[in-house]
């Protein structure tokens, strides 16, 4: 029989439960609805259509607002990643990490407000945050996805956009024996070295002993080549006031009361990726009597990354002859900024980076029928989650080369790629490259999660019920790094030093499929279109060899590597950041279940309530510093003492969170529903870590560092939804609905002048303004000044030439006549500010009667009181990755053909804030709108049952990501990549 279109007996119990798997109370039916309509047949749909219908039937059957993704077959899910699945959901948006769905921003709320959770439970994490990454668990792996997105009491705290779900498979849940192969071949047009990656996945399902054992085996690997290219600017100083601009050469000049800002650099980067992706699963079921169920699993992902890149720059020292054409205020960016006669290098870094992540988790479940009127359920996971380095260059290994022969340069910013000039004598070579700086850091991240919860339901009589539950969560995260890094930045030995054939030249316009800017208001200067491509490796054992020794280079390192030199990682886990977090969470809920009928009209009602109470211990261990010394113009380098600070805190706090659900059906095909709700989200692991560190630079004397803080409050929101859905036709309905989230107890970023460590600061104190008044007003003369009157000071170093000029100056803290270096300390602090956030999501899916063609539309507004206000120097608490988004895909579905092409857009949103209470301080960030289109295409051989051949295309028109600050003419990340094309073959029997 036809899998296609063939009948299947089972009971509903079973296909109730399949849709379902453990999402808890809120999403289950009652044993009693069950039992009553055992032994139906019914006809089961396949294919595209089919997972419609039964993410319909969720949707319809859920006392809240509940969107679903049902998997076509098993391991048949529609999208190659889970988080471009769920963007077809109204109101979820997608953030991407090259060219793949990573997190998800549901309703406004972003990645660090939902909680995901796997069959029910939570999983350890390593980002840093509470949000989730995608891209460890392959789309095989997931029978479906329900996103709730309004709270009961019976789901976990913590996701106050939305409570996300996966589901894996359960074998007594489908007793037919089901047995699956996959595979496909990748081609990532974005990487330089594009290559038919390899991706294989398998599932095998299958009931023994009358049904009374089950067991699914799945597992899922993929390797994948990819690159971007990519124009970054690390940052903007913005100024309320033009006083420090030019009078001349300024066009259109800003004036005053406008906010302009001027880049630090400008830079072309080119990088090249590899993952490979193992997904397992392993799950065990026993059903000794028809009331009691025991469910084992296992479920593994390792995610293997390493990248390497190339880059080229110029910094921007706002000296010099500075000339400028403006964009009108009252926030002015350049379309063209140059210097010329300040001298300089054009910088050309190269890394490496390579760590894995790796997690697990065991869990057992037993849910006994105990009687006609009462369920019990236990369920309990341990889960695991790690972040490692992959390589003896460390998580992140990065090198700088250098070649000093810029005269002057310029960028002109009137295109969304930018082009850059640079004024030198010859042009830049091979010859001309040399060795500077270097860090090499290594770090790990490692999570455990404990968690049980013991949870029943008692009916009362037919038309009510109560569930009821308590639970524990224990959380455990530990984070240290180290970091080897050289402070050579000024220029290590000499060019010839370095072979010229380390090097090759590439043009930088050919990695980008869009124009650039062309200085036409400049007389049309040439852009630099050649960067170098070197490799780290073979640059970095060069430079071992030729200055590994060296006591100069020495000198310049914060410490020594595992190789007994500056060039490799340190395993001293901890010398720099270990931190550990203990988060335990107890809960206790119960909720009220009522249905009736007002005017023939069947209802729900359910109200809950829910308490929870946690607790915090953060420890934390962090290096100390005794001394500073001052090597170069802008850069103060800090002296550690050799030891490390520990230190404990703690933080608590408990919350009642009641919710109430009122559902109607007005017609047999119109339901309406309504909800209110108080939800919380937790801080991020990373916020409530204790512990004070500080950066090992120190820029123009003035220090930057962070701190945690374990006593922050939880975000909370008080919530509204009303809905109305219209199930017009077979797998077709349309929906309209309003929610309203009121949200306060904001975490924002609290800046705190600190004299840390006490240590001097040789940038200020009597020498400086002896120079100062000798009529030196920067950095650099400043230095020359002092190395050429006070050589004698024992806290003054001045290197000489052969010919006896002044080559170097390093110029140390004086204890005794020194102020103490002034860091600004970042620390996360609770607000009292308060945001309304209102939306509107509309969505339709209509089959075309038995055409086989169908269309999918949704359409999400959204909008917030509480913007961020760009002309504002300071940071401000408001509402990250908020914006409009809207879908439509259309689809064909007939005859073993399977058509789908899906559009995807987004809205501009702001993607960061961060603090600008000084000129260097960093820049708001809004991602502009964006979007994508995605196509897959499938066909059933009919002369082989089983068989299916298919062809995905991701991003099949190429887009890019651009990122700008305060106006969209202040890039701060340009990011292209490729489309993704994948061909393969799917085998089921």
């Amino acid at each position: 029989m036809s899998k296609q279109a063939g009948f299947r007996k089972k009971s509903m119990a079973a296909a109730i439960a399949a849709l379902t798997g453990l999402s808890g109370a809120a999403l289950a039916q009652t044993e009693s609805d069950v039992s009553s309509s055992n032994n139906l047949e019914e006809v089961v749909v396949l294919g595209i259509r089919g997972s419609l219908q039964r993410s319909m039937d969720i949707k319809r059957d859920s006392s809240g607002v509940v969107d679903a993704i049902s998997a076509e077959d098993i391991g048949k899910f529609p999208d190659t990643n889970l988080a471009e699945s769920m963007q077809r959901i109204s109101g979820v948006s997608i953030d991407r990490v090259n060219g793949e769905g990573s997190k998800v921003t549901v309703r406004g709320l972003g990645p660090d407000f939902n909680l995901v959770t796997l069959n029910g439970r939570q999983l350890a994490r390593t980002t840093g945050g509470r949000s989730f990454d995608f891209q460890n668990i392959a789309s095989d792996m997931v029978t479906g996805v329900e996103v709730a997105k309004t709270s009961d009491a019976t789901l976990p705290s913590g996701g106050m956009g939305a409570t996300i779900n996966l589901l894996t498979a359960r074998p007594l849940e489908t007793p037919e024996r089901t047995i699956r192969f996959s595979a496909k071949g990748v081609m990532d047009e974005s990487s330089d070295d594009a290559s038919i990656t390899p991706e294989y996945s398998g599932f095998y399902s299958d009931t023994f002993a009358d049904g009374e054992f089950g067991v699914v085996i799945a597992g899922s690997v993929q390797e994948r080549e990819s690159g971007s290219a990519q124009s970054t600017t690390p940052g903007w100083s913005s100024y309320d006031s033009p006083d420090g601009l030019p009078e001349e050469n300024q066009v259109n000049r800003p004036g005053e009361g406008d906010t302009y800002s001027i880049a630090r650099s400008a830079v072309y980067k080119f990088e090249e990726q590899q993952r490979k992706r193992t997904n397992g699963q392993l799950v065990l079921q026993w059903a000794p009597t028809d009331d009691l169920t025991a469910t084992v699993d296992y479920n593994y992902y390792q995610n293997e990354i390493a990248k390497q890149f190339n880059d080229i720059s110029v910094y921007h020292s706002w000296a010099g002859d500075q000339q400028g054409v403006w964009t009108d205020g009252p926030i002015s960016s350049p379309l063209i900024y140059s210097e010329f006669g300040t001298g300089g290098d054009v910088a050309m870094g190269g890394g490496s980076t390579a760590e894995v992540f790796e997690g697990d988790m065991a869990g057992i479940n037993l849910d006994w029928q105990v009687n006609d009127r009462l369920s019990l359920e236990f369920d309990g996971q341990h889960s695991e989650a790690e972040r490692r380095p992959d390589s003896p260059w460390g998580t992140s290994g990065t090198m700088s080369l250098a070649a000093m022969v810029r005269n002057g340069s310029s960028v002109d910013y009137t295109k969304d790629l930018p082009a850059i000039y640079v004024d030198t004598d010859d042009g830049i070579n091979a010859s001309d490259i040399l060795l500077t700086g270097s860090a090499l850091t290594n770090s790990k991240d490692h999570s455990e999660i404990d968690q049980f919860r013991f949870s029943g339901n008692f009916e009362l009589n037919e038309s009510s019920d109560i569930d009821f539950g308590i639970s524990r969560q224990e959380v455990s995260n530990t984070s240290q790094s180290v970091n080897v890094m050289r402070n050579a930045w000024g220029g290590v030995g000499s060019p010839e030093d370095l072979p010229d054939d380390l090097f090759t030249p590439k043009s930088i316009s050919s990695q980008f499929d869009m124009s650039w800017g062309d200085f036409s208001e400049l007389g049309g200067l040439e852009a630099m279109d050649t960067y170098y491509a070197w490799n780290f490796e073979e640059v970095r054992a060069t430079a071992e060899e030729l200055y590994g020794e060296d006591p100069g280079d020495i000198a310049n390192a914060t410490r020594m590597g595992d190789c007994g030199t500056a060039f490799c990682a340190s395993t001293d886990w901890g010398a720099e950041t270990d931190r550990t977090t203990e988060e335990t969470s107890n809960a206790v809920y119960v909720q009220y279940n009522f249905r009736s009928e007002l005017s023939g009209m069947p209802y729900q009602l359910n109200a809950g309530l829910r308490y929870e109470e946690t607790e915090v211990e953060s420890t934390s261990v962090v290096p100390a510093y005794n001394g500073a010394y001052w090597p170069s113009d802008n850069e103060v380098i800090l002296q550690s003492s050799g030891e490390r600070e520990y230190l404990t805190e703690t933080g608590d706090y408990s919350y009642v969170l009641p919710s109430l659900a009122f559902s109607m059906d007005l017609k047999d095909d119109l339901v309406a529903r309504a909800a209110v709700s108080e939800a919380i989200s937790r801080p991020g692991y990373g916020d409530i870590q204790g512990g004070t560190s500080v950066g090992t630079v120190a820029n123009a004397g003035l220090g930057g560092g962070s701190a945690g803080n374990p006593g922050l409050k939880p975000f909370e929101s008080l919530n509204y939804d009303l809905s109305l859905e219209w199930y017009y036709g077979d797998s077709s309905y349309a929906s309209a609905g309003l929610f309203r989230k009121e949200v306060s107890n904001f975490i924002s970023s609290g800046i705190t002048e600190k004299t840390v460590f006490n240590i001097p600061n040789p940038a200020k104190g009597p020498l400086v303004e002896e120079a100062r008044a000798a009529g030196h007003d920067t950095f650099g003369t400043i230095r020359q000044y002092i190395a050429e009157n006070h050589a004698d000071n024992p806290y003054v170093d001045v290197e000489y030439g052969s010919g006896g000029e002044i080559e170097g100056v390093s110029i140390s803290g004086n204890p005794e006549t020194d102020p103490d270096l002034v860091f600004l300390i970042s620390q996360p602090v609770n607000g009292d500010v308060e945001n309304t956030i209102d939306g509107l999501e509309l969505a339709v899916q209509h089959m075309f009667g038995e055409s086989g063609f169908g269309v999918q539309a949704n359409y999400t507004a959204v909008d917030s009181d509480l913007e961020y206000d760009p002309y504002l120097l300071m940071d401000q608490e408001s509402m990250i990755g908020l914006s409009d988004s809207a879908n439509l895909v259309g689809f064909y579905d007939r005859n073993g053909f399977q058509a789908r092409i899906a559009y995807n857009w987004r809205d501009e949103f702001l993607s960061s804030r961060s603090h600008e209470e000084t000129p260097s301080g960093a820049h708001p960030q809004y991602t502009e709108a964006y979007s994508q289109i995605d196509v897959n295409f499938s066909y059933e051989l009919p002369q082989l049952e089983g068989l299916q051949v298919f062809l995905e295309g991701i991003n099949v028109t190429d887009e890019y990501i651009r990122v700008h600050g305060r106006d969209d003419r202040q890039l701060l990340g340009l990011y292209q990549g490729g489309e993704r094309w994948q061909l393969g073959a799917r085998y089921a029997f």
